[in-house]
């Protein structure tokens, strides 16, 4: 204006001023608090540093290893059991277990090989048999090569190194003395020799063969007696408990267990071992069982459980 006049300086706002500071850092903390709780930086986390339930440390969820591999823990259908018996898994690292599967798929088109007579030291007897069969035409001969794979399966994933005498690769045999001498040479632990046996209907349940004491020619059992009594003793309760079958009722006395020095797998054995019949392949209701895969499998696991127990207890 021209009057001369003039007018007072303004003045500063400053209440107003901090009213909208305040306002503005009251959002903001507000917006920061609603987005931790939304998810942000990954979710919430236990005080302990632990990741929150459902999650592993690894990142995976469900309980697995927390490195993103499937959780071994019931592989191969070795469940560990509340008793422990049979695990943990890795038991067996650093045992080698012969697994014998009786007879051969092949051997009855080498009948000549076959019927030539090795050394047993108590007498001399076949290089090895065709094995029995079911009134169906089942084959002893497959039925045990079938469990010995079941067998090494369940065995190699406890950790033992398992050596067969056959894996339906060889043309027939191997003969008795040398399906002995394979275990030896490979100093197992245990050796377990499979069978099922051809007796007459009505009889029926599995038994397990021991060694009886043999000392002729090159036979001498004396050290390995002891010890494949205990490795028998061990697979019949395990066979019995998995498989639900009967102990036999024509060998052994209801105990299931029998004692022999006319075989040679066992007269010239070195290390301990044994013979299961796992059944009777001419009675109706236990061939039902020998036939059946779900129940070669029990079979399996039980043969199984009954030599982890004797090498781990």
């Amino acid at each position: 204006m021209s009057n001369g006049s003039t007018f007072p300086p303004p003045r500063r706002r400053r209440g107003t001023v901090l009213l909208v500071l305040a306002a503005v850092a009251l959002v903001a903390v507000g917006g920061w608090l609603f987005w931790r709780q939304a998810g942000g930086h990954g979710g919430p986390t236990a005080r302990d540093g632990s990741p929150p339930p459902g999650r592993t440390a690894g990142g995976g969820t469900g309980g697995g290893s927390g490195t993103g591999a499937p959780d071994r823990s019931t592989h191969h259908g070795a469940t560990p059991r509340p008793d422990g018996k049979g695990d943990p898994h890795g038991s067996l690292k650093g045992r080698t277990v012969l697994i014998d599967p009786g007879h051969n798929p092949h051997n009855g088109r080498h009948t000549g090989q076959i019927a030539r007579l090795v050394n047993i030291g108590t007498a001399r007897k076949e290089c090895d048999t065709t094995g029995t069969a079911t009134n169906d035409g089942y084959p002893e001969a497959s039925f045990t090569l079938d469990v010995a794979r079941r067998v090494r399966t369940l065995l190699e994933h406890q950790g033992a190194k398992v050596v067969l005498t056959q894996d339906g690769d060889r043309s027939y045999g191997p003969c008795v003395d040398e399906r002995a001498a394979i275990g030896n040479k490979a100093h197992a632990d245990a050796a377990v020799s499979i069978h099922a046996d051809g007796s007459a209907a009505g009889n029926r349940g599995f038994h397990v063969i021991l060694p009886a004491r043999v000392t002729a020619g090159p036979a001498d059992t004396t050290a390995i007696t002891g010890p494949s009594r205990r490795l028998g003793e061990r697979l019949a309760d395990r066979f019995r408990a998995v498989t639900g079958s009967s102990r036999s009722n024509y060998i052994g006395d209801g105990t299931g267990l029998d004692v022999r020095g006319d075989l040679g797998g066992l007269n010239l054995s070195t290390v301990p071992k044994v013979f299961i019949e796992c059944g009777n392949m001419r009675d109706a209701k236990d061939a039902a069982q020998l036939t059946d895969a779900g129940w070669r499998q029990k079979a399996a696991r039980g043969i199984t459980e009954g030599i982890t127990d004797f090498l781990t207890r």
